[in-house]
């Protein structure tokens, strides 16, 4: 049963948890270092839509068959991989802009960072075999509503994520300004966005199922 006393150590571990460095929270800081507060929280926003694709993977028991097939995990890894690595060579390759009007991105690039958000979280079957080993320890895998208690505190424990990836958004979006009136260190800075997405798709490609 979730009692009181079970709710309790679960705020605990999953705010532990959440402020742990990881690689969702490595996403948002490079996002939100190169292109700003709106970039940092669009990306947050796509990450906790991304995660509710692991919560109903571990309510369905989907999960359970991503941790025991060893095939299906490695095509889920590697597109995930891939796909950050992708992002991060793309950063590699681009030749910066430095905006001297101060014009905010458009609306469309804060969608697409919200996309891409969901994508790099969704294709990250780590996740998924997290939320399936993390959730059920604090509940009665007996009651019948074991799927409606599995899914409320993965709802929390995204929802509180989220929360810390904003912060960490707004705190270090604010050094935009800096990169972009200092070419240089823009450029610099860029590079340093490439290599870790390609690090963090890199780190995804090696995880393994235990």
């Amino acid at each position: 049963m979730f009692n009181f006393q079970n709710l309790y150590l679960f705020f605990i571990a999953s705010l532990l948890l959440n402020l742990t460095p990881g690689n969702d929270m490595l996403y948002v800081a490079s996002r939100s270092v190169s292109q700003g507060i709106k970039a940092g929280i669009a990306s947050a926003a796509g990450i906790f839509v991304g995660c509710f694709v692991h919560i109903s993977a571990a309510v369905l028991g989907l999960s359970l068959v991503i941790s025991k097939s060893a095939n299906l995990f490695q095509i889920i890894k590697f597109a995930g991989a891939g796909y950050l690595i992708y992002l991060g060579i793309k950063a590699l390759l681009s030749k910066p802009v430095v905006d001297d009007t101060n014009e905010k991105p458009s609306k469309a690039n804060y969608w697409k960072l919200f996309k891409q958000g969901i994508v790099t979280n969704a294709l990250n079957p780590k996740v998924a075999v997290f939320f399936l080993s993390f959730l059920p320890q604090f509940i009665d895998p007996g009651s019948p509503f074991f799927k409606f208690r599995l899914l409320t505190p993965g709802v929390w424990f995204a929802a509180q994520g989220t929360l810390v990836l904003i912060i960490v958004a707004c705190i270090l979006g604010k050094s935009k300004d800096f990169f972009r009136n200092n070419p240089k260190v823009w450029r610099i800075q860029e590079k340093i966005t490439g290599f870790i997405l390609i690090g963090l798709g890199v780190k995804i490609a090696l995880a393994s199922q235990t």
